[in-house]
């Protein structure tokens, strides 16, 4: 079966340790993926949230290597139809510039009818949800900077 995919970049203006605490910790998780974000951060671990209405996601954690690679291999969500494959998500951070670069490669969705509306649920998702991130984790720098004495 043919599959799908596709590819975000953002760029967030802090060290990729402080976008790794936000993408994979259990207690600000929430405040950018999901309100019902559950996350147990390690190989083999889970990841699961409601990243839209209706589109719920569950993966187990494939790769786990702060503050670098995340890798999550999904679930067959139980409305659609079953494929021999699996849907990754590939999360990768660099630092560049002082900033940090996070490119998410998603793969492996069906290139089937009934997989379309599930496809472009998860890549509109998936872009919001890097915006939130990007904005929950420059909020926290500039109050960090805030609470920090001058120099």
């Amino acid at each position: 079966m043919k599959t799908r995919g596709f590819a975000h970049r953002i760029d967030i203006d802090a060290a990729p340790p402080k976008v790794w605490t936000a993408m994979c910790g259990p207690m600000l998780a929430p405040l950018w993926l999901g309100r019902d974000a559950r996350i147990r951060p390690q190989k083999g671990g889970t990841w699961s949230a409601t990243v839209a209405p209706g589109l719920v996601r569950e993966a187990i954690i494939d790769v786990f290597d702060p503050p670098r690679r995340l890798r999550l291999i999904y679930l067959t969500p139980p409305d659609l139809p079953t494929f021999d494959g699996a849907m990754v998500d590939d999360v990768m951070l660099e630092a560049v510039d002082g900033q940090t670069l996070v490119r998410l490669l998603c793969s492996g969705v069906p290139e089937s009818p009934e997989w379309t509306p599930h496809f472009l649920k998860v890549r509109t998702a998936a872009e919001r949800a890097l915006a939130r991130l990007k904005v929950l984790v420059e909020q926290r720098e500039r109050m960090a900077a805030a609470k920090s004495p001058a120099s």
